[in-house]
């Protein structure tokens, strides 16, 4: 298989990461832990197991007419299906060859809210942090039916199993509704190369006039979809600095323009609908901008240095680059997202929370959403 020749940032956690086949393993009544049935917690009762199992809500389930033991068997199904549609196998398991059950302990409160999430059990390779992230959006938006014990609501303890086993992957992801092939024989390519979409972007973009006036400087992300026709389409976009609608326009005027001099991709003997992430940077020409334009490459180049440099092994020196970039752009979407990263990397949670949050906020992007909460959790 071959790899796209141009530089493209690592699909991302919430939304673009292949998904690995996987079974997911559905108790059908609570996992008993060992010592008591019941566990007083400041003076509130968490049950370990009610005469009722807490279940996940399903209308049609619920209006059954019969016992509540058919109800909860009828909702681990769309329990089943909802955690199957968001489980990623992380990449770190994956390439490790790691399979096993990861458990996630919660309770289920009074008013069927989702409390206290932790991981029972962790095969490794970050599939314990993969099944606590949905199980965290779980908790975001869906309220349960509660415990019952003589047909009053309690607080209960409930244990989700989720098995990771490897299969062999599908050669595509969805992506809403497009298909967007992963594996292919021959990779995408622009006729005439990399250098020659270079040339291309560089003379199709324009740089919005009413940008010079406050010295404008950032980057955007466009995800292309070439179909098989060498036609090109929008599938996504990551604004960094917030540059707003009119470099908005531009950056999907030039992206759109590449039409028809694509070279699809090849699977099987047949031509296919492959990605390609398109990065444009915004760089302001007037005069009087050409000081904070030259600043702005020196901080790019240093934060990919300091991620360099991190990576091998130079943790001190990396983070002090990075740090350097930050301090003259310190709202910089793309420069936070490395820093941010570094530090989950390294474990430094509070400083990724803080980077990633302000990331979020001025980007819009959604990929640590369901992570945010855990390492937030540290400060």
């Amino acid at each position: 298989m071959k790899k796209n020749s141009y530089p493209t940032r690592e699909t991302t956690p919430n939304t673009e990461r292949m998904k690995v086949a996987l079974t997911l393993l559905i108790a059908l009544c609570l996992l008993p832990l060992a010592g008591s049935a019941q566990t007083e917690t400041t003076d509130t009762t968490i049950y370990e197991v009610a005469a009722e199992a807490p279940r996940f809500p399903v209308r049609f389930c619920e209006e059954l007419d019969t016992t509540a033991t058919a109800k909860s068997q009828c909702a681990q199904q769309a329990l089943l299906e909802f955690v199957t549609q968001r489980i990623v196998y992380p990449a770190e398991a994956r390439e490790a060859g790691i399979e096993g059950t990861a458990v996630v302990n919660f309770v289920v409160e009074k008013d069927g809210i989702i409390t206290q999430p932790r991981v029972l059990r962790d095969p490794g390779g970050q599939t314990g942090l993969a099944a606590l992230e949905v199980v965290l959006e779980m908790a975001q938006n869906i309220r349960w039916i509660p415990g019952k014990i003589e047909d009053q609501p309690v607080r209960t303890r409930f244990n989700l199993p989720i098995r990771f086993r490897l299969e062999d992957p599908k050669p595509y992801i969805m992506f809403d509704r497009d298909t967007v092939y992963t594996t292919v024989d021959q990779a995408l390519d622009y006729e005439g190369g990399g250098e020659a979409l270079s040339e291309f972007i560089t003379r199709t973009l324009r740089y919005p006039k009413q940008g010079n006036d406050s010295c404008t400087v950032g980057q955007i992300e466009i995800k292309l979809l070439i179909s098989s026709d060498s036609q090109v389409r929008i599938l996504d976009m990551t604004d960094y600095n917030d540059l707003g609608f009119d470099f908005w326009y531009e950056a999907i005027n030039a992206s759109v323009k590449t039409s028809g001099q694509w070279i699809p991709g090849e699977y099987e003997g047949r031509k296919v609908p492959t990605a390609f992430d398109l990065s444009l940077s915004f760089l302001p020409d007037a005069p009087a901008c050409q000081e904070k334009r030259a600043a702005y490459l020196v901080a790019l180049d240093a934060a990919e240095q300091g991620a360099e440099r991190i990576a091998a092994g130079e943790t001190e020196a990396g983070f002090a680059e990075l740090d350097a970039a930050l301090e003259k752009f310190p709202e910089d979407g793309r420069l936070l997202i490395a820093r941010g990263q570094a530090y989950l990397d390294s474990n430094r949670l509070p400083e990724a929370c803080q980077d990633l949050t302000l990331a979020r906020r001025i980007t819009l992007i959604r990929w640590y959403d369901n992570i945010l909460p855990v390492i937030c959790r540290a400060e």
